[in-house]
Parts: C-alpha cells; sequence; structure tokens
C-alpha cells in the first residue's frame, strides 16, 4: 500500500510522515532536502535553477513511487510527484521565473512519466495557512528557506486548492483524507495525533 502526504512547505509533511511510519510500523519515504544539490542555488536565485530543480525532483519522486510500488510494503511517502508538476513548476512559470519552453518541456516530461505511475492508495493532504506555515518554517531554521516570501507561499497555497478539487475529481477511486493543521499540534499533543491516526484508520479500512 502506498500512503503520501501532500502539503505545502512548512505544513508539516516531514513531521507526520516520521510520526505515522512509527505508529504503523510503515517503511518511510523523505524528500531529502539536506542533500539536494540545487536548493541552495534555487532560493539564491530561482530562474536560473528553477528548471535544473524541478528536473531533479520528477527523477527523484518517480524512482521512489518505482521503488514503492515494487517493494510489496506499506510505504508513507513525504511529498508527491503531483506537487512539483501541477503546483511548484507551474508557479514558477506564472511567477516568470522559469521559461515557457522550459515548463512544456518538463510538463511533458512529466506526462510520460506519469502514464507509468498510479496515484497513491491515500492521499493525505495538510491544510494550512500562511501564518501557520511561516511559524513552522521559522521554527526548524533551515538556512536557504529564510528567502522564502509570503506571496510564494500563498501563491502556492492557492494552487494546492486548486490540486486537491481536481485531484478529487479525476481520481475517484483514490481515497484523499485533508487535515487542516491550524488548529492542531500532533508533534506535541498525543491526542491531536490520535485523532488524525482514527481517521486514517477509517480510509485504510475502506481499502479492504
Amino acid at each position: 500500500m502506498h500512503i503520501a502526504i501532500a502539503g505545502n512547505i512548512g505544513s508539516g509533511k516531514t513531521t507526520l510522515t516520521t510520526l505515522l511510519a512509527k505508529h504503523y510500523k510503515w517503511q518511510s519515504h523523505f524528500e531529502d532536502a539536506d542533500h539536494n544539490p540545487y536548493l541552495n542555488d534555487f532560493y539564491e536565485d530561482m530562474q536560473r535553477w528553477s528548471f535544473n530543480l524541478q528536473v531533479y525532483f520528477l527523477n527523484s519522486r518517480f524512482g521512489q513511487v518505482q521503488d514503492i510500488r515494487k517493494s510489496g510494503k506499506t510505504v508513507i511517502q513525504d511529498r508527491t510527484i503531483y506537487e512539483d508538476a501541477y503546483i511548484f513548476a507551474p508557479n514558477l512559470h506564472a511567477m516568470g521565473l522559469m521559461t515557457t519552453r522550459d515548463f512544456e518541456n518538463y510538463f511533458a516530461l512529466f506526462k510520460l512519466m506519469e502514464s507509468f505511475i498510479t496515484p497513491p492508495d491515500l492521499l493525505i493532504y495538510l491544510r494550512a495557512s500562511v501564518p501557520t506555515l511561516v511559524n513552522q518554517i521559522q521554527k526548524r531554521g533551515r538556512d536557504y528557506e529564510n528567502a522564502i516570501r509570503l506571496d510564494y507561499l500563498k501563491r502556492l497555497n492557492e494552487r494546492y486548492e486548486a490540486f486537491i478539487t481536481s485531484y478529487e475529481k479525476e481520481n475517484s477511486n483514490a481515497k484523499l483524507l485533508i487535515i487542516d493543521v491550524d488548529n492542531i499540534n500532533f508533534l506535541e499533543k498525543q491526542e491531536d495525533l490520535g485523532l488524525i491516526i482514527n481517521k486514517i484508520d477509517a480510509e485504510i479500512n475502506g481499502l479492504f
């Protein structure tokens, strides 16, 4: 079974992936931000490095999905291949930070890869307001994230909402769980994590 967690920068994907993997004894696949060779350069000069970064993510996550399906195990994945293609790359293009030529090339590559994969059995979307995202980003204190602007996070949030709406329509057989993280703290409050686990149990039981 393939479980995936989607959400904006700072929404708590990695934290929740870790907690759920521990609780369910699932294998986890993380977005390895610390070893990404393009991230620092990207945040310094988005226009120059946007295409390189997005192709790196695309390749990395396509490989992850292939590995997950081949493993035969239940795996929980931190961020999906769809977020790169439907949220981050189009946003960079709309902001003038990726050329139309590069974006069309990128998206054609994604569509080819998409034909070889299936959606997660359960997609968990962490919905968070911009103030919550900013607070979480500041708490973890990654140097390369200091340059992230509020309007960038806001644009991403708008695209996430549009993506989730279309995902529900286009993948009627795939299960989706939306968690509003503004009013909960699943890292520090066990009862909040328990509520999420109960919702996941209900969704998973419906898969069999």
